[in-house]
Formats: C-alpha cells, sequence, structure tokens
C-alpha cells in the first residue's frame, strides 16, 4: 500500500499560522495591511527556511535574514531574542509536522513493517519538499550555534528511531498472532528473542540510511532527490 495520503501531506506542511497569499514568496512582505499577531514571527521562520535552500549551505546571519525581509536587526530581536530561537521555531515545527504524519501512518497502515516503510519514506519526502528544513535535520545549518539546538534534532531522531522499533515489533507480534492460528509453527524461543533484537537493529539501519539520504541530497546541492530509489532500498532492508 502506498502512503499517498502521507505524501499528500508532507507536500502540503507549512509553517502554521501563515494566512499569506498561497503564491506568495517566503520572502515576500505582504502589502497594505499591517501583520496580525504572530504573522511577523511566522514569516520570519519562512525566510530563514527559504535562505537555508541556498545550494552552497553559507552561514546566515541575522544581518543577512533582516536585509533578506526589509528590516533592521532591532526589528528581528523584537520577536526572537536569538538566532538560535529561530532554529528552536524552526525545529518545533519540524518536530510536529514529522510526529503528526507518525501518527496519521500509524492510525492508517495496517502492518507493522508497512508502516516503517511509510515512515521512511515521509521523511524523506519531507526533506525533498522542505529542502531548507533538510540543513536543520543533518545539524549543517546548526554548526557553531548554541549546543542544544543540535540536541533537541538528536532527541527528535531518537523518538523517529523508537516509532520505527515500534512498528517493527508491531510486525512482530502479528506474525506470532498468525503463528499462533497455525499449530505447529511456533518460533523456538532462543529464535524469538533474536527476532526482538532484530526490530531494534533494523529500526537503527532505516533511521542511519534516511540520515545518509538527507546529508547526500544537501551535499548535492538539493539536486540529488532524498527519495532515488528509496522505496526498493527499503523494501530490502524490511525484509
Amino acid at each position: 500500500m502506498q502512503p499517498t495520503e502521507t505524501r499528500e501531506a508532507v507536500a502540503a506542511a507549512e509553517l502554521p499560522g501563515d494566512d499569506s497569499p498561497g503564491d506568495a514568496s517566503p520572502g515576500e512582505v505582504r502589502r497594505g495591511s499591517r501583520p496580525k499577531p504572530g504573522e511577523r514571527r511566522i514569516h520570519i521562520l519562512q525566510t530563514l527556511a527559504a535562505m537555508l535552500e541556498a545550494p552552497r549551505g553559507e552561514k546566515i546571519t541575522t544581518a543577512a535574514l533582516a536585509a533578506r525581509l526589509g528590516v533592521s536587526e532591532a526589528a528581528l530581536y523584537r520577536h526572537f531574542a536569538s538566532k538560535a530561537q529561530m532554529y528552536e521555531g524552526l525545529i518545533d515545527f519540524i518536530e510536529q509536522t514529522l510526529f503528526g504524519l507518525i501518527n496519521q501512518i500509524v492510525e492508517k497502515e495496517p502492518g507493522g513493517v508497512q508502516q516503517a516503510r511509510a515512515i521512511a519514506l515521509m521523511l524523506l519526502n519531507f526533506a525533498a519538499r522542505n529542502a531548507g528544513m533538510t540543513r536543520v535535520l543533518t545539524c549543517e545549518a546548526l554548526v557553531g550555534e548554541h549546543e542544544r539546538l543540535a540536541e533537541r534534532v538528536n532527541q527528535m531522531l531518537d523518538r523517529v528511531e523508537a516509532s520505527l522499533r515500534q512498528c517493527l515489533r508491531v510486525d512482530l507480534a502479528q506474525e506470532a498472532e498468525r503463528r499462533a492460528a497455525s499449530p505447529g509453527t511456533d518460533l523456538p524461543r532462543a529464535q524469538a528473542a533474536t527476532r526482538s533484537n532484530d526490530a531494534a537493529v533494523r529500526a537503527n539501519l532505516v533511521l542511519r540510511y534516511v540520515i545518509g539520504c538527507w546529508h547526500r541530497y544537501a551535499q548535492s546541492g538539493f539536486t540529488r532527490s532524498p527519495a532515488e530509489h528509496a522505496d526498493e532500498q527499503i523494501r530490502i532492508m524490511l525484509r
């Protein structure tokens, strides 16, 4: 079962709270109206995300961000106490989006392996549709920033791995139920323990694969799709 609904959700992902016209570019300033409460913060984060899409991946300064927005640096600090807080806003968005989609997948996909495969594909498609966010996920954009930012990303990835591990344990439970329904097909106890450990190993392998795809995508200047051959490769890992 292809996770079509999930891919559509990723494609539609936007920073929450933005109600600017759909054809406006991230760096375009709304004209003719005063920004609504919170709208300026969203616009700053959208612009930061757009600047992170630069192929060469140059470090972004608050001066460059302010210039892109057409405001002073002091104006930025009226909405965010620091650049680190701006990155925290992007991490919040990524975290809420990814785990919202993971929950959708778990609810819709019937089997544990299908869930894990759909989650892995979702992670790659999210990066493909949100190139600038990829540099946050790989921590490339966070080099030289406050160490708590990288720690938050690593904690988020630990949670993603835990979700994958749980999906694969669900698959083991489903297999045990199938074997219980067929007398004489129970696994020996030692083999069952090995399969349980296998769920953790495979979850870790899938996450490492995803992270590697993210890195190659960013290092290619966002020209090599992170989802290239991904469906076939993930199927091999989850056999």
